[in-house]
């Protein structure tokens, strides 16, 4: 006969989700609401984790305004807290050009005035990936942010 295991705490997931319009005030919008979504969560502004968040979310939003933007299409935030982490998806319609996947990215050339925005998500991020948007078409970029303690 076993000894009884011990009662387990239950696992609680916390989700955010916005849809955001397009333009450049979209992915900075995006960083806000983050943070403060974060904060809310008790995540406090200027924490490690918090900061780590918001670069990466500002930098995944820039890449969908810029680079996944769609005419009448909008970018989609969705955050959870995870027992340990974060969890930031972004997600847009365009299915072609694809980001490269983590350990895949090059930084730039010299001066060039772009391509570091998945330099710093890999550098920032403990894990993350490229998908297929679901529901099609599309994809979304996942990260994760691990929590201390």
């Amino acid at each position: 006969m076993s000894a009884p295991s011990a009662p387990r705490r239950p696992i609680t997931v916390r989700m955010f989700s916005q849809r955001l319009s397009a333009p450049p005030r979209g992915a900075r919008l995006a960083r806000h609401l983050a943070q403060s979504q974060l904060a809310a969560w008790g995540v406090p502004y200027g924490a490690e984790a918090s900061d780590a968040v918001a670069a990466i979310v500002a930098e995944l939003a820039a890449n969908a305004v810029t680079h996944g933007r769609v005419p009448g299409r909008d970018f989609e935030l969705r955050l959870a807290l995870v027992p340990g982490s974060v969890r930031i998806e972004v997600a847009d319609t365009r299915t072609t050009p694809c980001p490269p996947g983590p350990g895949d990215v090059r930084p730039p050339h010299g001066l060039s005035e772009a391509g570091r925005g998945l330099v710093l998500v890999d550098a920032l991020a403990d894990r993350w990936e490229v998908l297929d948007r679901a529901p099609a078409p599309g994809k979304t970029v996942r990260a994760e942010v691990d929590l201390p303690g």
